[in-house]
């Protein structure tokens, strides 16, 4: 029997990011009563108090395109920088009319029968569908490799770095090369401050190209629509590590070659730190290389295009260096002038309130385009869920859309069981 003070609704999303309202906005659409639980006392709480000052949107305007309300302003090649992120996504709040409960966890979901039940610290929910709206990036993780630092070394993690100054006098190193590294890695370099990053797998990408921003080539080539069962890496697309790029001053190339030829110290991936001496991996090298083979491979598939379209295109004008700095096998942390490292090292997932069993052995959740083996459950959000844009403002109203219709749906097949 159902306890009289739980409120009940037809579906309860978990999550006010871009995806829990996008979900609510389709929701509203197919006249679904639904409710949003948002831990947070604030829509879109990471992208307010997770983003470093000068952070900017790495995929262009155009790109935003939330249901209901795509990117009207008039800058659709530039990059929204942090400010006009929030304040897109505010706007996307009052356009939605998302029925928001702020401040309420969802610190359990469970299921009985065919109904869910949802704990939070101050009320308790039923449900008959479930969007798990919160993506993947839960707790931001450090490599252990911290904690044989010495102890005047501050450790931040990329996700509460704000910019150089937070940071004690001396030189930076930044542990990773995904997005959020090579970017922070350049904003301290632009601020003047020498800098140490530890250069991990990560693929790069240009900018532009012959004239065009490659997004833009890539969307007219369509790869954009390459669903997840038609990619070449398959169930390992949602795990690869995203290009380094940046949309910084209207968008520019990330070349860790061209850091170094500036005075940026590169090494291999941290490989362990004892007694404050770090070692890295002998694999610099073959990082480099493999970002400028990805690189070269998206160029190539462009110029494919261009010539068996016979597009008039100027000439590719992006800077190429092969310059490779020498190996540094370990750098003596006690005495040297490093005072900080920032960790862009990634977050691990933490779905430890969702009582169900629909998890793999690595904790990733099973799903189809959103849709779990538990009826009546769902995920939206998620990198790769079924195209690249999935987890980004492009695609991911599509699979609002998509999970709506599934769940109006599952209410007809219910009332004509």
């Amino acid at each position: 029997m159902t306890n009289p003070d739980t409120l009940h609704y037809s579906s309860i999303i978990i999550g006010a990011g871009q995806a829990g309202l996008a979900m609510s906005y389709c929701l509203s659409q197919q006249q679904i009563d639904h409710l949003v639980l948002e831990k947070s006392d604030c829509i879109a709480p990471n992208w307010r108090r997770q983003r470093w000052d000068s952070f900017c949107l790495v995929t262009p305007n155009w790109q935003c395109q939330l249901p209901g309300m795509h990117y009207q302003g008039d800058d659709p090649n530039g990059f929204m920088v942090k400010d006009e992120i929030i304040e897109y996504l505010d706007m996307y709040y009052e356009h939605s009319k998302a029925p928001v409960r702020f401040n309420s966890p969802a610190t359990s979901v469970e299921k009985r029968g065919n109904r869910f039940y949802i704990t939070t610290p101050k009320q308790n929910y039923s449900a008959d569908h479930v969007i798990v709206a919160c993506g993947s990036y839960h707790k931001p993780h450090i490599l252990p490799q911290a904690a044989a630092m010495p102890d005047h070394i501050q450790h931040i993690h990329s996700s509460n770095y704000r910019n150089a100054e937070q940071l004690p006098e001396g030189e930076v190193m930044v542990v990773g090369t995904g997005q959020s590294g090579s970017q922070i890695a350049e904003d301290l370099h632009l601020k003047g401050r020498t800098v140490h990053l530890c250069v991990g797998t990560a693929p790069r990408v240009n900018r532009r190209y012959r004239g065009k921003d490659v997004v833009n080539w890539l969307d007219e080539m369509h790869y954009y629509e390459t669903t997840i069962d038609k990619h070449p890496e398959g169930a390992n697309a949602p795990h690869a590590t995203n290009h380094y790029v940046t949309g910084r001053d209207g968008g520019r190339d990330i070349n860790l070659r061209v850091f170094a030829e500036q005075g940026m110290h590169l090494y291999g991936r941290l490989k362990h730190c004892r007694d404050g001496i770090i070692e890295f991996n002998d694999d610099l090298a073959n990082n480099l290389a493999y970002a400028d083979k990805v690189a070269a491979r998206i160029r190539d598939s462009i110029e494919r295009y261009i010539q068996e379209n016979k597009i008039d295109a100027p000439a590719d004008e992006n800077i190429h260096s092969n310059y490779l700095p020498a190996h540094c096998a370990q750098i003596d942390m006690n005495h040297g002038k490093i005072s900080a490292v920032v960790w862009a090292t990634g977050f691990t997932t933490d779905y430890s309130w969702l009582k169900l069993g629909v998890f793999n052995e690595k904790g990733n959740p099973l799903q189809n385009r959103g849709i779990s083996p538990e009826r009546g459950l769902y995920f939206l959000g998620l990198n790769w869920m079924n195209t690249w844009g999935s987890g980004r403002f492009y695609h991911v109203g599509r699979d609002a859309e998509y999970i709506a219709n599934a769940i109006t749906l599952n209410q007809h097949q219910a009332i004509t069981a």
